[in-house]
């Protein structure tokens, strides 16, 4: 009889019993690499990775949770340009001064992973593990099939153009940027509808993403105070910020941000093909700037706030 695996293999087989097998995933969990069936056209690759003290704190957030956001945030990059996600690699590193490294922290982690992959249609195919005197370390590659009307991207934004987001922001880190939804179906739904001219997720806030859109694509925007469409904790915040303020800088909303003509938008405001709120928030220019329209003092300059990731 073969000797007992390490905890490590154990933790893996664990993993691979609970994924199962799937026909389009002839070699799954347990190889020094996947095999998957692709159908011939091109794909997407989205990855994210996380840490524990910057993305999460363990607690308030529960192993399950983490691993939820840990999938969620790669479907909504997969979403940002309206494909369909399908394979999942995940990499973890546990950390060692943690009692229960090969127990429940782990089984939890991935349980949450597991579930949200399940319920997008996604399988996890692979990864690794490893363990090291430090936080939890936490990273997923999505591969997804580019939609068949193409993929939408940044760079496709023109003057004249209506900006439109789905749901409300601000206020994430009271607990939406562990429980959110990725937007993939709804993404999808508007890509079959209208002509989307360029899309993105927001993740590290409005203004700092609509700022990538805006560089992409060669242009400027003017964004409606009156119309950024507010969450209800971010009204309620009690801090030297405005619900405002909260909205345009936040970050991790996770909802899609996008432009169309003025023509598409108008069929979006009159007959939605999402369940989710739809708000035109501000007008595409040909001027590269970013303004922000106030009734009392007009057009004024917004400058690129929102998450920074510090590096250098």
């Amino acid at each position: 009889m073969l000797p007992e695996k390490s905890p490590e293999f154990q933790l893996i087989e664990r993993f691979r019993q609970t994924v199962g097998a799937r026909l389009d995933v002839p070699v799954g969990i347990g190889d020094d690499a996947a095999v998957v069936r692709r159908l011939p056209e091109t794909g997407l690759l989205a990855t994210d990775l996380l840490l524990e003290g910057v993305h999460f704190e363990i607690p308030p957030a529960t192993p399950r949770q983490v691993g939820c956001k840990a999938m969620a945030v790669n479907l909504s990059d997969i979403a940002a340009m309206a494909g369909k996600p399908r394979f999942a690699v995940v990499s973890l590193a546990l950390p060692q001064q943690r009692h229960d490294v090969a127990g429940s922290l782990a089984d939890e982690l991935f349980a949450g992973l597991n579930s949200t992959a399940e319920r997008f249609g996604v399988t996890i195919v692979g990864g690794d593990t490893t363990s090291w005197n430090g936080p939890l370390v936490i990273n997923v590659s999505i591969m997804g099939d580019v939609h068949p009307r193409g993929p939408v991207t940044r760079s496709g934004a023109r003057p004249g153009d209506w900006v439109f987001v789905t749901g409300r922001l601000g206020g994430s880190l009271a607990g939406h940027h562990l429980t959110f939804e990725p937007r993939v179906e709804e993404a999808r739904r508007l890509h079959e509808s209208v002509d989307l001219h360029a899309m993105l997720d927001v993740s590290d806030g409005l203004v700092a993403d609509i700022y990538h859109i805006l560089e992409e694509s060669g242009v400027g925007v003017i964004l409606n105070s009156d119309h950024i469409p507010i969450s209800q904790v971010a009204s309620q915040c009690d801090d030297q910020r405005s619900p405002l303020q909260h909205a345009l800088g936040d970050g991790e909303d996770f909802e899609l941000l996008f432009t169309v003509s003025p023509e598409d938008g108008e069929r979006l405001l009159l007959h939605s093909p999402v369940d989710v709120e739809l708000s035109r928030i501000g007008t595409i220019t040909r001027e590269c700037r970013c303004l922000l329209s106030d009734p009392v003092r007009g057009g004024v300059e917004l400058p690129r706030i929102g998450w920074v990731h510090a590096i250098g």
